[in-house]
């Protein structure tokens, strides 16, 4: 019999293509805005339990900039804000949070000369590139201090389900998957420093699926025992990593 093959949500182009010709605002037409203040709120612990103050943040990859319009929001009124994306459609989002310190560019962060930053944020974007080995490289100089948040979508329960893995696929058409583990050496390996990281509880946060509420208990009880194995067993976190 022969196998079957599962659909793809996306056109066979190239994956950059899908940001720039409409593609995945289709499938994701708020641009994960609702996922904004959530990923600021572990940006700010970060920031705060390592004492650091930058005054130049840029975001690699911001999609319709909530995530840097809610760091002003909260962050010294003197810090000035820029976000980058490849897409159109996400910089049409972004204009009306724009600002005389908060900038929105069309452009490839990696290709174009920039100042240097005192803090780069990456936030859910290398799981999307084809060879983000180069881009980790191409950035590393970019700025003094790096963020990056990391959709762990390698977990026990993940592989077990069906379409568990699937789904970050074709959803969201992430090309790479990973652990805390296989995150913090892929930064290593592309030469990073880590200075901290932390687990953010996104499916207990903002996870707004059945499944994903139906796990919350489960999930907190044990990643209160056993944190790491509890996050490979049952999955829904997220990793932020500050590095250098």
């Amino acid at each position: 019999m022969r196998q079957q093959v599962a659909p793809t949500s996306f056109p066979s182009v190239p994956y950059g293509d899908i940001y720039k010709n409409g593609t995945y605002l289709a499938r994701n037409a708020s641009w994960h805005v609702e996922e904004s203040p959530f990923k600021a709120k572990y940006i700010l612990q970060l920031l705060e339990r390592n004492r650091l103050e930058p005054q130049t943040i840029c975001e690699v990859g911001c999609g319709a900039g909530e995530v840097l319009r809610q760091l002003q929001l909260k962050m010294n009124s003197r810090c000035e804000f820029w976000g980058y994306d490849i897409s159109p459609q996400a910089l049409e989002l972004s204009k009306p949070r724009a600002n005389a310190k908060l900038h929105f560019r069309l452009s490839d962060f990696a290709a174009e000369q920039t100042p240097s930053f005192d803090l780069i944020l990456v936030l859910d974007v290398i799981e999307h590139l084809e060879d983000y080995f180069s881009f980790l490289r191409q950035i590393r100089s970019r700025g003094r201090y790096k963020l990056f948040h990391l959709p762990l979508d390698i977990s026990a329960q993940a592989v077990v389900r069906q379409n568990g893995m699937m789904k970050r696929r074709l959803d969201h058409a992430h090309l790479h998957y990973f652990t805390k583990e296989l995150g913090l050496q892929v930064l290593a390996d592309t030469g990073y420093e880590i200075v901290d990281w932390i687990y953010a509880p996104r499916s207990n946060e903002i996870g707004p699926h059945l499944i994903q509420k139906l796990f919350r208990a489960p999930r907190s009880i044990f990643y209160g025992i056993r944190p790491d194995l509890a996050v490979r067993v049952l999955g829904g976190y997220s990793l932020m990593v500050l590095a250098r």
